[in-house]
C-alpha cells in the first residue's frame, strides 16, 4: 500500500483544488495537491514538500481532516488529508493543468479522483 498525503488548503469559505495533467495517470481529474510519502519522511514534512514542489507556497500542516484507502487497477493507496495553512506564496500550478479556489457547494461541479471522492463528500455535507 503506498501511502499519500494531500492538503485541504482553506482561504476564507473556498478551499483549494488541483487538476491533474492530461499526461498522468487519472489525466484531468480534480484532487486535493500532494502526493507520495518518501522513505524517512514523516506524512507532515512530505505534504510540506509536495507543496513547495507542486504549488510554490511554504506550508504549514496542522491536524488529520480525513483519510480513506482507495484501489486503482495501478495502484492501492492510503491517502490522508491534513488541514494546511500558506505560509507564504501564491499557489500556481507547477505541475498540474489548473487550479481552483471553491466553495464546498462547488463541489458537484468537479470531476474528481476516485480516492478524493470520500473527503469531497465530506466537505460538501459538513463545510470547512
Amino acid at each position: 500500500m503506498t501511502e499519500v498525503v494531500a492538503a485541504l488548503i482553506a482561504n476564507g469559505d473556498r478551499f483549494l483544488i488541483c487538476r491533474r495533467p492530461e499526461n498522468k495517470s487519472r489525466a484531468l481529474l480534480w484532487e486535493f495537491p500532494g502526493g507520495k510519502i518518501e522513505p524517512g519522511e514523516t506524512p507532515e514534512a512530505a505534504l510540506e514538500r509536495e507543496c513547495m514542489e507542486e504549488l510554490g507556497i511554504r506550508t504549514k500542516v496542522h491536524s488529520l481532516y480525513a483519510e480513506a484507502v482507495h484501489d486503482y487497477p495501478d495502484i492501492s493507496i492510503r491517502l490522508l488529508l491534513y488541514r494546511t495553512e500558506i505560509l507564504s506564496g501564491t499557489p500556481v500550478a507547477l505541475e498540474h493543468a489548473e487550479l481552483r479556489w471553491i466553495a464546498p457547494e462547488d463541489i458537484p461541479q468537479f470531476a474528481f479522483c476516485p480516492a478524493d471522492m470520500p473527503f469531497a463528500g465530506e466537505l460538501l455535507n459538513s463545510g470547512l
